[in-house]
């Protein structure tokens, strides 16, 4: 367990560091005054939880500093943590009763879905469970290219096409292949696309329709594979990928990248949407579980 907290401690390094280590300093006084409230609503700002979340934050604690007669900066710390843990729900446990169950995936350009594809292929395969991976990225052939050398890696299966065919066929393709050969997981890439570009939007909504027309119930999950470097921006972009095609969870990708680790309080307030996977670092092993516990101990680990 303390090895997992440690990980989950390093891969939201930047993220501590940046925005709650100068929380500790801003926060150094001993007793709750007036400008405590302002200055730490420019740091939670800061640490891109969105106005929403951060106002839901300081209400709450607010009201918990008046009920409780709280005056103490160490009190205040305390209830900080806990606000910002009960805005994080645990994931729910992954259905793989379907065989196969069906994951597309999901995400803008750059989002890092390939690499966060084969992090799973190799998750679901030390589990035990029979991969076949689906190349239906046929917008970008590097992106073919990419899974199929992580496929050879990794021993896995996978279903590709020709650069600029028809990804519905693919998908299709994939999901008939992993009845046949009797898969417990098919996990089908998709191309990168700007949630802003109307007619990618609707050949991604055609994709999910073929994969039901494959496989009656498919595809069982659709995750969206967002950069937590993007922080805010990312947002929007999330919010069409949901209306699209029922996204049912997300993977937060370079995590340890980024100094906006507080998206995640933001996605799941505003999005309502559980993050399944969180990337914390470039090895295969590196792409966790998602913790609430551990990302609020690892985002505040400066904060003492």
């Amino acid at each position: 367990m303390d090895n997992i907290f440690n990980k989950w401690k390093q891969g939201l390094a930047k993220t501590s560091k940046a925005t709650f280590g100068q929380l500790s300093a801003i926060l150094g006084a001993s007793d709750i005054v007036p400008e405590t409230w302002d200055d730490l609503e420019a740091l939670l700002i800061q640490a891109d939880l969105g106005m929403e979340t951060v106002d839901t934050i300081l209400n709450s604690l607010e009201e918990r500093v008046d009920s409780q007669g709280l005056t103490k900066i160490r009190d205040l710390k305390k209830e900080l943590r806990r606000e910002m843990r009960a805005l994080l729900a645990d994931p729910p446990e992954i259905n793989f009763e379907s065989k196969p169950t069906v994951i597309l995936i999901v995400g803008v350009n750059g989002s890092g879905k390939t690499t966060s594809i084969a992090k799973l292929g190799q998750r679901y395969t030390r589990q035990g469970k029979r991969v076949l991976m689906g190349a239906a990225d046929t917008f970008r052939a590097a992106a073919v290219d990419q899974l199929e050398i992580w496929a050879n890696r990794l021993d896995l299966p996978i279903i590709s096409g020709e650069p600029g065919g028809d990804a519905g066929a693919v998908a299709y393709d994939a999901v008939q292949a992993g009845i046949a050969r009797k898969s417990d997981v098919v996990l089908i890439d998709t191309a990168g696309r700007l949630h802003t570009r109307f007619n990618l939007m609707e050949e991604l909504k055609k994709v999910h329709r073929v994969v039901g027309k494959a496989m009656t119930g498919a595809p069982q999950e659709v995750w969206l594979v967002m950069d937590a470097t993007t922080g805010q921006n990312a947002l929007q972009q999330a919010r069409a990928f949901k209306d699209a095609v029922h996204v049912t969870g997300v993977i937060l990708a370079k995590l340890d990248s980024s100094a906006r680790g507080g998206m995640a309080f933001a996605i799941q307030r505003e999005l309502k949407l559980p993050i399944l996977y969180a990337g914390l670092g470039e090895k295969s092993e590196d792409l966790q579980p998602f913790d609430p516990d551990a990302f609020v101990e690892g985002i505040m680990a400066e904060m003492n």
